[in-house]
């Protein structure tokens, strides 16, 4: 994950299984709201999982990457299925287990300082 100059949009790039890395624009309303509402690791012994695929200054400029409009979760068993309403191509659903879940939470939750959160109260 990468931060935008101005705090509106963390860049998200999923590593994937027999396919390319894809990559879209998760909008701050979107990170603020699955940090309320991801699953919180309580498993002492979660092994963090391999490094996920870095995101370059060629990922920010390609004109294709979409933009995510909302997501929905569904919580299976040690897994999170994710469904990514995008605005310009195919929706996007990944499904990540508890390490990738804990992963991603951990760096969203490191972006929050540099995130605008325009539905804080």
């Amino acid at each position: 994950m990468s931060c935008d100059r101005v705090g509106n949009l963390l860049l998200t790039k999923f590593s994937t299984q027999g396919a390319s890395d894809l990559a879209i624009y998760v909008p701050a309303t979107i990170v603020f709201w699955l940090l309320k509402h991801l699953p919180v690791n309580r498993d002492p012994s979660l092994v963090a999982p391999p490094p996920g695929p870095a995101i370059t200054q060629h990922d920010w400029d390609n004109p294709y990457t979409p933009r995510a409009q909302y997501v929905n979760c569904k919580e299976l068993p040690g897994a999170l299925r994710m469904h990514f309403v995008l605005d310009s191509k195919q929706d996007l659903t990944v499904v990540l287990d508890r390490a990738n879940v804990e992963l991603m939470r951990q760096i969203m939750g490191l972006y929050t300082k540099d995130l605008i959160d325009l539905e804080a109260q």
